[in-house]
């Protein structure tokens, strides 16, 4: 997602907590719910380095919109395959749904990125410190059953996008319904203040942004190669022919100011 989805996505999120409902449902398209940061539009602006700054910015103003939603139980529903960052945003909500055969790769190492999103916060809550490092170091893709065995997601289902859409609007009116509802809300409440005393928010975000940027400005990081060659789908022999030279490629040497991220 570009930098502008990011920020009309987050802006209708918004909007969305502000309405008389008890649950509010993301749901993707059917090919692909999310990949994170989009590289294309990076790959095509003017200075890559800014925009993958940007990016990275928006998609964790999104994603601390959806962990900060108190009022509402949020349910992420994965039409389709995510990756990522993607992943991650998934992970912010309460509840994690995804089609069966939705394949999750919950990693950013394979384009030379730290990664943001939160996910040092989120991927360790779900699963774990020592499987979210082996998630992300080992860069293995996973199915939908795998990830719920894991964790990683609550729950799989629907053989058809028909079926699977069915079954998440009958799991929503259930949680409408419930009569713990209203203990859901109050549990959620009481353990993002329990996770915030521990360790803000802030603290995650800041840690996450400093590595990437120092990637994003840095003639030493091979991100913008991988994605150049990513986004051209250059094959490996012509990566290997290439003579590259990353300082070359419109990356600039002022760091943005994290404080104000």
């Amino acid at each position: 997602m570009s930098t502008d989805q990011c920020n009309s996505l987050r802006k209708v999120f918004m909007q969305a907590c502000q309405l008389d409902h008890k649950v509010i449902v993301l749901q993707s398209g059917s090919d692909i719910w999310s990949n994170g940061i989009d590289l294309n539009t990076i790959e095509c602006s003017d200075n890559p380095a800014d925009e993958s700054w940007e990016n990275i910015v928006a998609i964790d103003d999104l994603i601390r919109e959806i962990i900060n939603c108190e009022s509402k139980v949020v349910v992420s529903a994965m039409t389709g395959n995510a990756g990522a960052g993607g992943v991650i945003l998934a992970l912010a909500a309460d509840f994690v749904f995804a089609r069966d055969g939705v394949v999750l790769n919950p990693h950013y190492k394979k384009m030379g990125l730290y990664g943001s999103e939160y996910w040092t916060y989120l991927l360790p809550k779900r699963v774990g410190q020592k499987q979210a490092l082996q998630l992300t170091e080992e860069c293995e893709a996973l199915v939908a059953g795998q990830a719920k065995n894991l964790g990683l997601i609550d729950d799989c289902f629907g053989e058809t996008l028909e079926a699977f859409k069915a079954t998440v609007r009958e799991k929503v009116k259930k949680l409408v319904v419930h009569e713990a509802y209203h203990k859901l809300i109050s549990d959620k409440r009481l353990l993002r203040l329990k996770d915030e005393t521990k360790k803000s928010l802030d603290s995650y975000r800041d840690e996450e942004l400093k590595k990437m940027s120092e990637i994003f400005y840095s003639g030493e990081s091979d991100y913008h190669m991988k994605r150049h060659f990513f986004v051209n789908k250059i094959s490996a022999k012509r990566q290997i022919e290439s003579n590259w030279n990353i300082i070359n490629y419109k990356c600039v040497e002022a760091k943005p100011v994290l404080e104000n991220a």
